[in-house]
């Protein structure tokens, strides 16, 4: 698009139309695409390449730990899910399933199906099932345990209002499945992912996150707890963006997954499940991003310096080139976050000014604009996308070779500060439930502008309570771990409460 005649490169504007605006900057920025399959998306080069940087921190953080990696089959017999029965019906209305196995020509030409399945199988919407099924056969004594087993996947659940990345049809996640001989070791099993999620989060994505417990309501069909991280966007909406199940015994009753123990006595195991999934992606973006595009936290960025040779002419080729390959060459022996710098040139034939408005969009952190100038004065022209657009400055070269890691340490740490001040400024504690009422409605019905955010306030288990949520389209994020201890009332029905629980709209 032209963005010399207009004052940001993404229209509407975030403020305008917040779930348009999403939608411009995942095409601006060239990530992703809906796919000819209803409900599916195309993951491009540049968002797929920031999906393997998620990949990769959050691998290395599962190995660590003690975590390996398997993988099991997309496809579940049916009688598998009908074993745990709490299971299967919190899924049910999302499964695909698969009845034939056969395309025969039909007799208007076309192809139909022709052989049916012997039992029919869903395509996994999650995998404890089948998961399970195998970690029967495994188990068999307190020697074989803990079997610490992550897989990385795709997985299916049928999607009626599909978005990029929140919300499709087929998605791609990881799931940790583990075994262990013990309640309190599962326990910290489940914590210790939950640790993990909200340290990638927060040291990664520079997305602030509350860590806590989902109400019974909320809970992962069959678990017996089942812990979470929430981060708010920038519509004050709060986004589900990792969660960790305590499955307890239920799943290796359902599963006959049983040992023999140091005293010789059969028991069940205790298992635990847990992942994040290619919503972080939308995560990232609705968390930082701005009416000129994608900005990408430099730790996640597949590319951490984009440099732009700007030519007047032809005569200015040569020189400018060479430039900018010795500047490469030198950046990329250097460090940044333990990992050496993710630098590259944009030597496409396009007119200076596009590629650098292509580079703003796509969110890279530093940009660099070569040209027959900066090579004269041994110089560069430097644009951080934490900064305005226009907003540039000229640096010697060796003064930002010196300076370049610690320039993207400090564009890391202030995209967290500006997020966490969103989030603690569209956080409230409310203790009334006319004003609880009046923070989750909309101004302007007719197009509701950016409102709400978290609300922290006294709660207490009631169907009361569901009932008033539903009609403000809120729901209880969380219970925060670290929740203080305080003597209150819930909102909605005034009987005791002795902490507080988030509120929120979410995706």
């Amino acid at each position: 698009m032209d963005t010399k005649g207009s004052k940001h490169a993404i229209t509407p504007t975030r403020q305008q139309d917040y779930p348009q605006w999403y939608q411009q900057v995942i095409r601006a920025a060239d990530l992703a695409e809906a796919a000819p399959v209803r409900g599916c998306m195309v993951i491009k080069p540049w968002g797929y390449a920031i999906w393997e940087r998620m990949q990769r921190v959050l691998d290395g953080k599962f190995k660590a730990t003690g975590h390996t990696n398997a993988y099991f089959p997309l496809f579940i017999p049916l009688s598998y899910m009908e074993k745990e029965a709490e299971h299967v019906e919190g899924f049910a209305k999302e499964c695909a399933i698969v009845t034939h196995h056969r395309l025969e020509p039909g007799a208007d030409g076309g192809l139909i199906p022709a052989a049916p399945l012997e039992e029919p199988l869903v395509i996994r919407p999650t995998s404890e099932t089948i998961i399970g099924t195998m970690y029967a056969k495994w188990v068999q004594s307190y020697r074989d345990l803990p079997i610490l087993i992550n897989q990385w996947a795709n997985v299916v659940r049928w999607e009626m209002r599909p978005r990029l990345f929140l919300r499709t049809t087929e998605f791609l996640w990881q799931e940790g499945h583990t075994v262990h001989a013990g309640e309190q070791e599962a326990i910290e099993e489940t914590l210790r992912m939950l640790d993990i999620y909200e340290s990638f989060a927060t040291d990664y994505m520079a997305m602030p996150v509350i860590k806590g417990e989902k109400t019974a309501g909320e809970r992962f069909p069959g678990a017996v707890a089942t812990y979470t991280i929430e981060a708010m966007m920038q519509d004050h909406k709060a986004l589900q963006s990792g969660t960790s199940h305590l499955l307890g015994q239920n799943f290796s009753r359902a599963q006959e997954i049983k040992f023999l123990n140091q005293q010789g006595k059969e028991t069940y195991a205790w298992t635990t499940s847990w992942g994040v999934s290619t919503r972080l992606i939308g995560g990232l973006i609705m968390a930082h991003s701005d009416d000129d595009g994608l900005i990408l936290p430099p730790k996640l960025a597949p590319t951490h310096i984009v440099i732009l040779p700007i030519y007047r002419n032809q005569s200015d080729t040569a020189a400018v080139r060479k430039y900018c390959d010795a500047l490469l060459a030198a950046l990329q022996d250097q460090y940044f976050a333990d990992d050496k710098l993710r630098v590259e040139i944009d030597n496409r034939d396009l007119a200076g000014g596009e590629k650098v408005w292509q580079q703003i969009k796509r969110g890279v952190p530093i940009r660099l604009e070569i040209g027959p100038r900066d090579v004269k004065t041994d110089s560069v022209f430097m644009g951080r996308r934490d900064h305005p657009p226009r907003e540039k400055e000229s640096i010697s070269r060796q003064e930002f070779l010196k300076k370049a890691a610690g320039i993207l340490a400090e564009m890391q740490d202030n995209l967290l500060a500006l997020a966490t001040q969103r989030r603690d400024q569209a956080t409230e504690n409310i203790d009334d439930l006319a004003k609880f009422t009046d923070f989750f409605t909309p101004k302007n019905k007719d197009k509701p502008e950016i409102h709400g955010g978290f609300a922290l306030c006294h709660w207490c288990d009631d169907p009361k309570v569901d009932e008033q949520l539903k009609k403000l389209k809120v729901s209880i994020r969380c219970i925060p771990v670290n929740a203080e201890k305080e003597k209150g009332r819930c909102v909605f029905t005034g009987k005791p409460s002795s902490k507080r629980v988030v509120f929120a709209k979410a995706y």
